[in-house]
């Protein structure tokens, strides 16, 4: 009960921060993190540290479940070549520029401790870019690949803080170790999320009652995240995998159910993004202060140094890797759409905030050694890694929005286009089906105009002649099965418009429960 008040504040802060982000027009990550510094000097807030498995067990799976559902699986496959190089070229760029600079602004650090920094440092915060980005409206290309490699870099940069634990705790290194341990936990967690998903996709096949669906979409990343964890490998790749899965079967859902669903997580998503940034700003006086006050200046210092390792680093790999093999290779350009535009590129090489992971993935370094000795430097890998996320998160989460006007970004074309045409196939698919089952029935006025409907409607609440009442609610049945029948047309042609590869999957949910919200309000009428 003693951590009932720090939750209640946070709770408070949270929508306090949240009203007040847009108002004052700072991103709410940013907006959410300072908050949860000045909370933490608050009187009665406990000074226990943050257990790190609350991000790692708890906030993480539901996260990064949630953010495989928002991410386009036709997309990803479309600019995998990009994606691969930012989550998995940039991360081992990373480690090793960080684990470089680590070495020579922090002499008394072992090697592997500093290769340790870099691995935790690696991954970018999709939530900080994402809220900035998802109100600006940039091209899709540029949030696809983004949002794609922040999914995948988790998993790699968190395999790497494995592998450097590891020397550190048994002070062995090989490279076919590393490769085979590497292929081992990353393989492993795809094997798991694909059980997983294809699992919980068969239960929500056959599983009607909304509640139930609820709490099944709940237990998913839970049980692939513990699973991969109990068999030493990625939980982070299970739970992204599981959830693409699922998310690509998502149709087998009922539709009353799928729009309930999807408004469920959406208010969850926003409290579990919320209480990560306010616990990242709670934890950042207290590792401070426990450090001794001599060190403290040198690890700021230190911290700031590594901080613009990692921007330059970012920024140094980006440019050529966007542009580089699709020189050489005709075949890509033509499958990712030729060059990316130069802009898109800059603003792609800006969007490195770090966030919770990092934090997460720095507080769960052991204390000691199986030795009983100290764990080498966690003291500064932990207070690195905070300076780190707070300078990204400042720095460059607070000028995305400046850095977008400047640029004169906006969304393309394509997915305009892409929504009008689904809509026409839709309308067609809709039309064809109505004129289909007119040949065969014959369809009352109500069909055709609305009003005629709610008239027999109300026929056959107020008809005081009993044959009238019978005819009015024969014509509302037919009417019902008209357009339970055009509806069901139209989300076939739906899926089969994506199916195809025509509509990427945003397109296609976005679409999805505009017929499902049509569909309840049918139904209710």
């Amino acid at each position: 009960m003693d951590q009932l008040p720090l939750l209640i504040a946070l709770l408070a802060a949270l929508a306090g921060a949240s009203l007040l982000a847009p108002r004052i027009r700072v991103p709410q990550p940013v907006l959410l993190a300072l908050t949860g510094a000045a909370v933490s000097f608050a009187p009665g807030v406990p000074r226990e540290p943050l257990d790190p498995a609350l991000i790692l067990a708890f906030f993480l799976p539901p996260l990064l479940y949630a953010d495989a559902f928002q991410t386009s699986w036709s997309d990803f496959r479309r600019w995998l070549r990009p994606i691969l190089m930012l989550a998995i070229g940039l991360v081992g760029l990373t480690v090793l520029t960080v684990g470089l600079a680590a070495r020579w602004l922090l002499p008394d650090l072992p090697w592997a401790a500093c290769f340790l920094l870099g691995a935790i440092v690696s991954p970018t915060d999709t939530v900080a870019v994402q809220a900035v980005l998802s109100r600006l409206r940039v091209p899709r290309r540029v949030t696809a690949i983004l949002g794609g490699e922040s999914l995948v870099n988790d998993a790699t940069g968190l395999v790497g803080v494995q592998l450097c634990i590891a020397v550190l705790l048994h002070g062995a290194f090989e490279w076919s170790n590393v490769a085979f341990d590497f292929g081992y936990v990353a393989g492993g967690g795809v094997a798991v999320g694909l059980a997983v998903g294809a699992l919980f996709a068969a239960a929500n096949r056959w599983v009607k009652e909304r509640s139930v669906l609820l709490v099944l979409s709940l237990l998913a990343p839970y049980i692939a995240m513990h699973t991969s964890f109990a068999l030493g490998l990625s939980g982070v790749l299970a739970v992204v995998v599981a959830g693409f899965v699922v998310a690509w079967r998502i149709h087998m859902v009922p539709p009353n159910a799928r729009v309930e669903l999807y408004g469920t997580w959406e208010m969850l998503v926003f409290v579990l993004n919320g209480l990560c940034f306010l616990y990242v700003g709670l934890e950042a006086p207290r590792i401070l202060f426990d450090s001794r006050m001599f060190e403290v200046r040198e690890l700021i210092v230190a911290g700031l140094a590594i901080s613009a390792v990692v921007v330059l680093t970012r920024i140094v790999w980006i440019i050529p890797a966007a542009y580089v093999p699709l020189w050489f290779s005709r075949t890509l350009r033509e499958r990712e759409g030729g060059y990316p535009p130069p802009k898109g590129v800059a603003l792609a090489s800006w969007c490195g905030v770090r966030g919770a992971v990092s934090l997460a993935a720095a507080l769960a370094v052991p204390t000691i050694l199986p030795s009983g000795d100290e764990f080498p430097g966690r003291t500064a890998i932990v207070a690195c890694t905070l300076v780190v996320i707070f300078v990204t998160l400042i720095c460059q989460g607070m000028t995305l929005s400046p850095l977008v006007r400047m640029l004169g970004l906006r969304e393309d074309a394509d997915g305009e286009r892409e929504v009008r045409a689904a809509r026409e196939q839709l309308l067609r698919a809709g039309i064809a089906r109505l004129d289909d089952f007119c040949s065969a029935t014959s369809c009352p006025i109500a069909v055709h105009h609305f009003r005629a409907s709610m008239a027999d409607e109300l026929s056959s609440l107020r008809e005081l002649d009993e044959q009238e009442r019978t005819f009015a609610r024969t014509r509302l049945a037919v009417s019902d099965t008209v357009h339970r029948e055009v509806l069901v047309a139209q989300s076939r042609e739906l899926l089969s418009l994506r199916d195809r590869g025509t509509i990427n999957d945003q397109t296609y949910v976005s679409l999805l429960l505009e017929l499902d919200r049509r569909q309840v309000v049918a139904h209710h009428h």
